[in-house]
């Protein structure tokens, strides 16, 4: 009787009510200036001011200015912007040349280089490298144009336009076994292909960034690798464009391979447009 009753009372008993779903998870949305939403630096187009690249990386003006060391709201196209405070002090320009000895500029005397090295000069600048540090890098020019080359790299060091690497590499990028990527003045060689001595020869041209500025003859390009860099529209780390980078040289007495027709060497400069 009893065992009746109980078993009437399980099947009236109603079932137990089903667990209720899970209240959902808040989302967490990493907050706006999260260096891992952003790249290392903005590089500079045509149109970009300060307010709108604050804007875009959810950053403000005066972080901008800070960061950067900028004194006003001036922009120059191909210069890079940093993003972050990378607490490092950004030391003052500072230039000087010195002589060289012919081992120093030639190494074999057997080349019968075109000038003497008593006609060329070794100059030092300050350049910001890729990563935003900043080096004392050297180059050999022609002493007849000594002074516009320190006043163009002092424009691109104020323009914060990023420079791979320059002598001594040893110091600047140890272990480089790639000197096409060096940003370099007078080479004792010929124009490529020909038996013509190349205005480097001289020490009257000046290559900078070779590899995002190739020169581009037909299907030959230089330096190999440079592929990614042939589309001039982008602005990249180190890219040389009209009215940007550019300015410093021809504002100086410089013209730029990248504006001749027969052929597009966006890496060199040279006072004598050859």
């Amino acid at each position: 009787m009893l065992k009746s009753l109980l078993a009437a009372l399980l099947v009236l008993s109603p079932a137990p009510a089903p667990a209720l779903a899970s209240a959902p998870r808040p989302v967490v949305v990493p907050p706006a200036h999260a260096s891992m939403s952003r790249p290392e630096a903005h590089i500079i187009r045509p149109g970009d001011t300060l307010t709108a690249i604050a804007r875009q990386y959810q950053v403000t003006v005066d972080d901008l200015k800070r960061w950067n060391h900028l004194d006003g709201d001036l922009l120059r196209p191909d210069g890079a912007l940093r993003l972050s405070d990378s607490h490092h002090v950004r030391p003052g320009w500072v230039t000087w040349s010195e002589t060289l000895t012919a081992a120093e500029a030639n190494g074999d005397p057997d080349k019968k280089c075109p000038v003497p090295a008593s006609e060329l000069r070794r100059v030092w600048v300050k350049y910001t490298d890729f990563d935003g540090e900043v080096h004392d890098g050297s180059l050999i020019v022609n002493r007849s144009i000594v002074p516009a080359t320190k006043k163009a790299f002092a424009l691109l060091y104020e323009w914060r336009f990023p420079i791979m690497v320059m002598e001594p590499v040893a110091v600047n990028m140890p272990g480089l076994t790639d000197r096409t990527v060096l940003t370099s003045g007078y080479e004792c060689r010929n124009v490529a292909g020909t038996t013509r001595w190349s205005q480097h020869a001289y020490g009257l041209a000046i290559d900078v960034n070779p590899r995002q500025n190739p020169m581009i003859r037909g299907d030959y390009l230089d330096p190999p690798g440079s592929e990614p860099w042939i589309p001039r529209d982008p602005y990249r780390t180190g890219m040389i464009h009209a009215q940007g980078a550019e300015v410093a040289f021809t504002a100086n007495g410089f013209a730029w391979g990248g504006r001749w027709t027969s052929l597009k060497d966006y890496m060199h400069f040279s006072p004598n447009n050859l």
